[in-house]
């Protein structure tokens, strides 16, 4: 089943949950917590999306690679420049889904356009 989020003028948690919320197929009758729904979600305009300047600067994301000094930190702002809209999108809804063996695969269902 296809999903279609508008995200003109809308927040990105709002987006983000929403999207999550269709991705697990929880509303679905069918829900079965243990097999890949078969759910799809096209987030359009993602471009549009509304963020203020204080949270482009305040907000961060940090990956770690395991060596020593080795915790890289970006905000928000930089991300938006260096990667686009779609990244930033697809780990906040990334960061809703069960973090369990189906996360991977049900990411897949979801397709972002800006």
């Amino acid at each position: 089943m296809n999903h279609i989020i508008n995200a003109d003028g809308k927040k990105l948690g709002r987006i983000a949950s929403e999207a999550a919320h269709l991705l697990r197929g929880k509303a679905n009758p069918s829900f079965t917590r243990n097999e890949e729904p078969k759910e799809r979600v096209v987030i359009e305009n993602a471009g549009k999306l509304f963020m203020t300047e204080k949270k482009q600067k305040q907000k961060a994301y940090q990956r770690y690679s395991g060596y020593p000094s080795g915790l890289k930190e970006e905000t928000l702002g930089k991300l938006l420049a260096r990667r686009g809209v779609g990244i930033v999108v697809q780990r906040a809804v990334y960061g809703m889904l069960p973090k369990n063996k189906l996360r991977a695969r049900i990411i897949k269902n979801l397709t972002i356009k800006e």
